[in-house]
Protein backbone atom coordinates (compact mmCIF):
# COMPACT_ATOMS: atom_id res chain seq x y z
CA UNK A 1 0.00 0.00 0.00
CA UNK A 2 1.30 3.39 -0.67
CA UNK A 3 2.38 5.46 1.84
CA UNK A 4 0.98 8.73 3.51
CA UNK A 5 1.85 11.84 1.10
CA UNK A 6 5.11 13.17 2.87
CA UNK A 7 3.65 16.64 2.79
CA UNK A 8 0.66 15.75 4.99
CA UNK A 9 0.97 16.21 8.88
CA UNK A 10 0.81 12.55 9.11
CA UNK A 11 3.47 11.85 6.94
CA UNK A 12 5.48 14.17 8.50
CA UNK A 13 4.71 13.25 12.23
CA UNK A 14 4.72 9.86 11.69
CA UNK A 15 6.66 6.95 9.98
CA UNK A 16 5.51 6.60 6.66
CA UNK A 17 5.10 2.86 6.78
CA UNK A 18 2.30 0.48 5.37
CA UNK A 19 0.77 -0.21 8.77
CA UNK A 20 0.75 2.96 9.54
CA UNK A 21 -1.19 4.29 6.15
CA UNK A 22 -3.53 1.18 7.36
CA UNK A 23 -4.15 2.06 10.99
CA UNK A 24 -4.70 5.57 9.85
CA UNK A 25 -7.42 4.51 7.21
CA UNK A 26 -8.94 2.79 9.80
CA UNK A 27 -8.69 5.26 12.81
CA UNK A 28 -10.00 8.18 10.82
CA UNK A 29 -13.17 5.88 9.00
CA UNK A 30 -14.03 5.11 12.53
CA UNK A 31 -13.90 8.81 13.94
CA UNK A 32 -16.16 9.81 11.18
CA UNK A 33 -18.81 6.97 12.26
CA UNK A 34 -18.68 8.24 15.54
CA UNK A 35 -18.68 12.00 14.65
CA UNK A 36 -21.84 10.33 12.95
CA UNK A 37 -23.66 9.86 16.18
CA UNK A 38 -23.92 13.42 17.28
CA UNK A 39 -27.10 13.36 15.41
CA UNK A 40 -30.01 16.56 15.32
CA UNK A 41 -32.81 15.81 13.39
CA UNK A 42 -34.46 18.88 11.48
CA UNK A 43 -37.97 19.35 10.64
CA UNK A 44 -38.68 19.22 6.75
CA UNK A 45 -35.91 17.29 5.96
CA UNK A 46 -34.77 13.57 5.69
CA UNK A 47 -30.92 14.74 6.45
CA UNK A 48 -29.93 15.58 10.07
CA UNK A 49 -26.92 17.61 11.41
CA UNK A 50 -23.80 15.42 12.69
CA UNK A 51 -20.79 16.03 12.67
CA UNK A 52 -19.74 13.66 9.81
CA UNK A 53 -18.04 16.68 7.68
CA UNK A 54 -15.64 17.52 10.13
CA UNK A 55 -14.11 13.89 10.40
CA UNK A 56 -14.30 14.02 6.40
CA UNK A 57 -12.33 17.24 6.50
CA UNK A 58 -10.06 16.19 8.92
CA UNK A 59 -9.27 12.99 7.10
CA UNK A 60 -8.46 14.27 3.52
CA UNK A 61 -5.77 16.89 5.44
CA UNK A 62 -3.97 14.90 7.74
CA UNK A 63 -3.53 11.91 5.38
CA UNK A 64 -3.48 13.64 1.60
CA UNK A 65 -5.85 12.86 -1.22
CA UNK A 66 -5.42 9.00 -2.10
CA UNK A 67 -5.59 7.36 1.88
CA UNK A 68 -7.88 10.48 3.01
CA UNK A 69 -10.38 9.50 -0.06
CA UNK A 70 -9.64 5.60 0.56
CA UNK A 71 -10.72 6.70 4.30
CA UNK A 72 -13.97 7.54 3.65
CA UNK A 73 -14.49 4.84 1.23
CA UNK A 74 -13.64 2.52 3.89
CA UNK A 75 -16.23 4.41 5.92
CA UNK A 76 -18.95 4.23 3.62
CA UNK A 77 -18.21 0.60 2.74
CA UNK A 78 -18.52 -0.72 6.18
CA UNK A 79 -21.89 1.58 6.70
CA UNK A 80 -23.19 -0.26 3.55
CA UNK A 81 -22.52 -3.41 4.52
CA UNK A 82 -24.65 -3.21 7.72
CA UNK A 83 -22.09 -1.36 10.21
CA UNK A 84 -24.23 1.45 12.41
CA UNK A 85 -21.69 3.94 11.46
CA UNK A 86 -24.03 6.18 9.50
CA UNK A 87 -26.11 9.16 11.61
CA UNK A 88 -27.92 7.89 14.09
CA UNK A 89 -26.71 3.90 14.19
CA UNK A 90 -27.95 3.40 11.08
CA UNK A 91 -26.52 1.29 8.32
CA UNK A 92 -26.98 -1.14 5.72
CA UNK A 93 -27.24 -0.49 1.56
CA UNK A 94 -30.60 0.75 1.65
CA UNK A 95 -29.94 3.34 3.74
CA UNK A 96 -26.31 4.13 2.02
CA UNK A 97 -28.24 4.49 -1.30
CA UNK A 98 -30.89 6.07 -0.28
CA UNK A 99 -31.85 9.81 0.27
CA UNK A 100 -27.54 10.53 1.99
CA UNK A 101 -26.33 9.05 -1.00
CA UNK A 102 -25.00 12.09 -2.50
CA UNK A 103 -23.62 13.10 0.90
CA UNK A 104 -21.93 9.49 1.02
CA UNK A 105 -20.37 9.78 -2.51
CA UNK A 106 -19.50 13.39 -1.63
CA UNK A 107 -17.64 12.27 1.47
CA UNK A 108 -14.84 10.69 -0.80
CA UNK A 109 -14.69 13.33 -3.71
CA UNK A 110 -14.18 16.13 -0.76
CA UNK A 111 -11.55 14.18 1.45
CA UNK A 112 -9.61 13.74 -2.22
CA UNK A 113 -10.04 17.11 -2.70
CA UNK A 114 -9.08 18.24 0.73
CA UNK A 115 -6.42 15.97 0.67
CA UNK A 116 -4.92 17.38 -2.66
CA UNK A 117 -4.75 20.65 -0.81
CA UNK A 118 -3.32 19.67 1.84
CA UNK A 119 -0.27 18.24 -0.01
CA UNK A 120 0.14 21.87 -1.83
CA UNK A 121 0.57 22.78 2.09
CA UNK A 122 -2.78 24.89 1.94
CA UNK A 123 -3.26 23.17 5.62
CA UNK A 124 -0.41 25.06 7.12
CA UNK A 125 -1.91 28.62 7.27
CA UNK A 126 -5.45 30.00 8.63
CA UNK A 127 -5.30 32.26 5.48
CA UNK A 128 -5.25 29.15 3.31
CA UNK A 129 -6.47 26.21 4.91
CA UNK A 130 -10.46 27.64 5.82
CA UNK A 131 -10.90 28.31 1.80
CA UNK A 132 -9.91 24.93 1.07
CA UNK A 133 -12.15 23.19 3.92
CA UNK A 134 -15.18 25.44 2.54
CA UNK A 135 -14.44 24.20 -0.83
CA UNK A 136 -14.38 20.68 0.22
CA UNK A 137 -17.82 21.04 1.93
CA UNK A 138 -18.93 22.86 -1.24
CA UNK A 139 -18.29 19.49 -3.06
CA UNK A 140 -20.47 17.49 -0.09
CA UNK A 141 -23.14 20.23 -0.68
CA UNK A 142 -23.08 20.10 -4.61
CA UNK A 143 -23.75 16.25 -4.61
CA UNK A 144 -25.71 15.72 -1.86
CA UNK A 145 -28.62 18.63 -3.45
CA UNK A 146 -27.77 16.89 -6.41
CA UNK A 147 -29.21 13.45 -5.52
CA UNK A 148 -31.65 15.06 -3.47
CA UNK A 149 -33.23 16.76 -5.69
CA UNK A 150 -32.98 13.33 -8.05
CA UNK A 151 -34.15 10.65 -5.78
CA UNK A 152 -36.56 11.71 -3.54
CA UNK A 153 -40.26 12.45 -4.78
CA UNK A 154 -41.14 14.84 -2.38
CA UNK A 155 -38.46 17.09 -3.10
CA UNK A 156 -39.42 18.19 -7.10
CA UNK A 157 -37.45 21.33 -7.25
CA UNK A 158 -33.71 22.71 -6.90
CA UNK A 159 -35.17 24.86 -4.48
CA UNK A 160 -36.81 22.60 -2.36
CA UNK A 161 -33.75 20.44 -2.54
CA UNK A 162 -31.60 23.40 -1.03
CA UNK A 163 -34.00 23.99 1.28
CA UNK A 164 -33.91 20.22 2.72
CA UNK A 165 -29.99 19.58 2.17
CA UNK A 166 -27.90 22.67 2.68
CA UNK A 167 -29.79 25.97 3.65
CA UNK A 168 -29.99 24.02 7.37
CA UNK A 169 -26.97 23.49 7.43
CA UNK A 170 -25.21 26.39 6.64
CA UNK A 171 -23.95 27.86 10.26
CA UNK A 172 -22.69 24.63 11.21
CA UNK A 173 -20.74 23.69 8.40
CA UNK A 174 -18.64 26.77 8.06
CA UNK A 175 -18.40 26.26 12.22
CA UNK A 176 -16.58 23.34 11.40
CA UNK A 177 -15.16 24.58 8.29
CA UNK A 178 -13.12 27.18 10.70
CA UNK A 179 -12.90 24.71 13.04
CA UNK A 180 -10.98 22.38 11.15
CA UNK A 181 -9.24 25.39 9.29
CA UNK A 182 -7.68 26.37 12.48
CA UNK A 183 -6.89 22.95 13.97
CA UNK A 184 -4.71 22.06 11.08
CA UNK A 185 -2.56 25.33 11.11
CA UNK A 186 -1.89 24.92 14.90
CA UNK A 187 -0.75 21.00 14.60
CA UNK A 188 1.56 21.89 12.27
CA UNK A 189 3.37 24.47 14.57
CA UNK A 190 3.39 21.82 17.44
CA UNK A 191 4.32 19.29 15.23
CA UNK A 192 7.56 21.99 13.61
CA UNK A 193 8.29 22.71 17.25
CA UNK A 194 8.54 19.08 18.24
CA UNK A 195 10.56 18.86 15.42
CA UNK A 196 12.88 21.66 16.05
CA UNK A 197 13.14 20.44 19.49
CA UNK A 198 14.20 16.41 18.64
CA UNK A 199 16.99 17.84 16.18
Amino acid sequence: MQAVHPNVITGVALPRRAATTIALMVAFALATAALAQLRIPLPGTPIPVTGQTLGVLLAGAALGSRIGAGSMLLYVTLGAIGLPFFAGGEGGLTYATGSTFGYLAGFVVAAWLVGWFAEQRHDRSVRTAIPAFLIGSAVIYTLGVAWLWASVESIPTLGAALDAGFSPFVVGDLAKALLAGLTLPVAWMLTDRLRRYEL
